[in-house]
């Protein structure tokens, strides 16, 4: 039963395929201009840089703070033990 369900679901599938290939694409293509297509790229790499020097920034502010409270703790365990 299962195969004759995934059989039919692919057949319909090939059939819609097929229909709109038929089709006069310009009636349902939305054409974007490629100054808009470039805005979009350069828009996108844009906040991902933005987004990698935001995460570096944090990181390494974390990491200098975790170095510093590990040299104070070092520096107070060697002044307990003179």
């Amino acid at each position: 039963m299962d195969d004759n369900a995934l059989l039919m679901f692919l057949c319909l599938c090939f059939y819609k395929m097929v229909l709109a290939a038929g089709q006069n694409e310009s009636e349902y293509c939305y054409k974007i201009k490629p100054a808009t297509m470039t805005g979009i790229i350069l828009g996108d790499v844009g906040l991902t840089v933005l987004i990698v020097v935001v995460v570096y920034y944090c990181a390494s502010q974390r990491m200098k703070r975790r170095e510093e409270a590990d040299k104070v703790y070092m520096n107070v365990r060697a002044n307990c033990q003179a």
